[in-house]
């Protein structure tokens, strides 16, 4: 069988191709710390040239998001299945990480519930959006496609009990009235956190590493692996691309802030930005590999995101509050433990038979609509 050129190839790039470093997915997370650095260097510009110069970090923004994918997809095409869906879920929780802290150590008290609303909404964006767009990319593309039930459920049950234990119980614990932990329980919180993390990246990558292979996918209808320069190119060029990401969404965010407030938008909607942002890499990705009918690569990339996304930025946040005593709101409303339940509930009809079609992915779109909907119109 013909192989097929890699991800990241030029158009017209002959099949079996090793893929190559477009200029490109260099020159704009380059410009993109050009851009933060003139920002941060000269906070005083007059307002004409500040308010024109923000299309530009827009522009910018989404440049290194898409140079970030493409260099995490390089480093996972090397590296294989699942150790590269894990490395790209590991950048999107850095990006998520620092502009969380950095927005939550700006706005003091007053970002109290900025955590727990990017956290929610990456859940229900991973579990409703990005997994109703690959369904119904692959499903309008493929009719029928397969994966492992045994690795779709193994991420689907920690990302539950991880949501609970930190964002449900809150609501319902005495010591401190809700929706928040006493110290106590929110260090307990963070470690619980840490330590269902962990056990599911050794399962995945270790224990149980078949669970989170493609399903039925002949060795050789893959491309050829990138070269070793183009890997060490990538590897030395995501973190800038990550840095770069980072540093225009921080500067794009009291732009924002102020847009939201102005259109009378709830504060939870500024969460729902953030993680739009911040997931949009391994939103892409998915749907990619959904539409390339390799559906077990969507589904390591998505669920795998939300574990990462829950385990490691509530330990994260959780150090910042505990050591700068600023509060910290975890529990969800009503309204959205009710939207975790369905979503949940949902999921678990969608993974429970190792093969699916387009309607699941037309009822998660439906509840993700919903979601998105009734946080503008609450």
């Amino acid at each position: 069988m013909t192989q097929p050129a890699a991800p990241g190839t030029p158009p017209g790039t002959p099949p079996g191709t090793p893929p190559g470093t477009p200029p490109w997915t260099i020159a704009l997370p380059v410009a993109g710390i050009a851009v933060i650095a003139s920002h941060f260097l000269i906070p005083d510009l007059p307002a004409p040239i500040a308010h024109a110069a923000e299309p530009i970090m827009a522009l910018g923004l989404i440049g290194a998001v898409f140079a970030a994918v493409h260099h995490a997809e390089i480093i996972a095409h090397r590296v294989g299945e699942p150790f590269g869906t894990l490395i790209l879920a590991l950048a999107v929780t850095i990006i998520e990480c620092a502009l969380i802290v950095s927005a939550m150590i700006a706005g003091g008290d007053a970002a109290a519930g900025l955590a727990r609303d990017t956290v929610f909404a990456a859940v229900m964006i991973v579990t409703n959006g990005i997994t109703g767009i690959c369904l119904l990319a692959g499903g309008a593309r493929h009719r029928l496609q397969s994966f492992h039930v045994e690795g779709a459920n193994a991420a689907l049950s920690v990302l539950l009990a991880l949501m609970v234990l930190t964002m449900v119980l809150p609501n319902y614990t005495l010591t401190v009235a809700g929706p928040m932990y006493s110290p106590s329980q929110l260090m307990f919180a963070a470690i619980v956190s840490l330590v269902l993390w962990a056990g599911f990246v050794f399962v995945q990558t270790v224990r149980h590493r078949d669970f989170f292979m493609p399903v039925g996918a002949p060795d050789d209808v893959h491309a050829p692996p990138p070269t070793g320069k183009t890997v060490a190119i990538s590897a030395a060029t995501l973190p800038i691309a990550l840095i770069a990401v980072i540093g225009l969404a921080k500067a794009l965010t009291p732009t924002l802030d102020a847009a939201l407030g102005r259109m009378g938008a709830p504060a939870a909607v500024m969460g729902i930005v953030i993680a739009a942002i911040v997931l949009l890499p391994e939103s892409l990705a998915a749907v990619r590999a959904a539409a390339a009918n390799r559906l077990q690569t969507s589904i390591n990339l998505a669920l795998g995101s939300a574990v990462a996304s829950v385990g490691l930025t509530i330990p994260a946040v959780a150090a910042v509050s505990l050591l700068r005593h600023q509060p910290l709101a975890l529990g969800l409303t009503a309204k959205d433990e009710i939207f975790l339940a369905l979503s949940f509930g949902l999921s678990v009809l969608t993974w429970s038979t190792g093969r699916t079609t387009v309607l699941p992915g037309l009822l998660h779109l439906v509840v993700f609509a919903a979601f998105l909907f009734l946080s503008a119109v609450p």
